[in-house]
């Protein structure tokens, strides 16, 4: 069974269970994947709780603050993870890129494996795409300044973000938008940022974000969004990873 650890928010965590359920859709209830989903809306903000490295929370010189900022998420984490082992999960998925930023610490403490989202998203790219290309990065601050998809793409790809003026007027509003649940106004204030990295010439843009998926395939087909040529979605590429260690027990 799969264990699915959301509220991250919760439109991403349902957004997955759906991809889930599409991709691997049944003629009978009985053939569809057996799945858990942990809405665990009360984690504390992933964002605003960075600012201490992982693997490294003894380290004197870190800030008291920011240290407890960030046990406060990893408990909650670590948490909500044992309530799915409670309940015979095999392994777990967390529809949260900034959520990963915590990925190392979380697992030494879980004796089930999680399957790392950016590293899925990486082993994609490279199916996909030419190594040494241009690939863009939309996702929170945290995600860019805690590097958890730099530290896969950099040997390989030039990661691209968008500048200051389309990260705080363009992505982070649409996905503040997605979570308040005006969808049709985040799929229109992320397109500059979309634009932005276009013209940096990116072979592919990572939706690093898993409410982006939300705002910019809003009221798309789901055919649409398998067969985009630009976009990668974590979403889709962690549901895919998922149904492929479920079928492997």
């Amino acid at each position: 069974m799969i264990g699915i650890l959301g509220g991250m928010g919760t439109q991403a965590g349902l957004d997955f269970c759906n991809k889930l359920a599409i991709l691997y859709r049944g003629k009978f209830d009985q053939d569809y994947p057996l799945f858990i989903l942990y809405n665990k809306s009360n984690i504390p903000g992933r964002p605003e709780s960075i600012g201490v490295q992982t693997g490294n929370l003894s380290n004197k010189k870190n800030n008291k603050k920011s240290q407890k900022k960030y046990l406060l998420v990893l408990k909650s984490l670590i948490n909500g993870c044992r309530v799915l082992k409670k309940s015979k999960c095999k392994f777990i998925v967390i529809p949260c890129n900034t959520a990963h930023y915590w990925y190392e610490d979380l697992q030494k403490k879980i004796n089930l494996p999680i399957i790392n989202m950016p590293k899925e998203v990486f082993n994609f790219t490279k199916k996909t795409c030419k190594k040494n290309s241009s690939i863009g990065l939309l996702a929170t601050e945290g995600t860019l300044k805690t590097g958890v998809y730099n530290k896969f793409f950099d040997n390989n790809y030039n990661l691209i973000f968008p500048n200051k003026k389309n990260q705080n007027n363009s992505v982070n509003k649409a996905i503040k938008f997605v979570k308040m649940g005006k969808v049709k106004e985040a799929s229109k204030i992320i397109k500059p940022a979309i634009n932005y990295l276009i013209k940096k010439r990116c072979k592919k843009i990572i939706l690093g974000c898993t409410e982006l998926p939300i705002a910019i395939f809003a009221f798309k087909s789901f055919k649409t969004i398998k067969s985009s040529k630009i976009f990668l979605d974590p979403n889709l590429i962690l549901a895919y990873s998922a149904m492929k260690k479920y079928k492997n027990r």
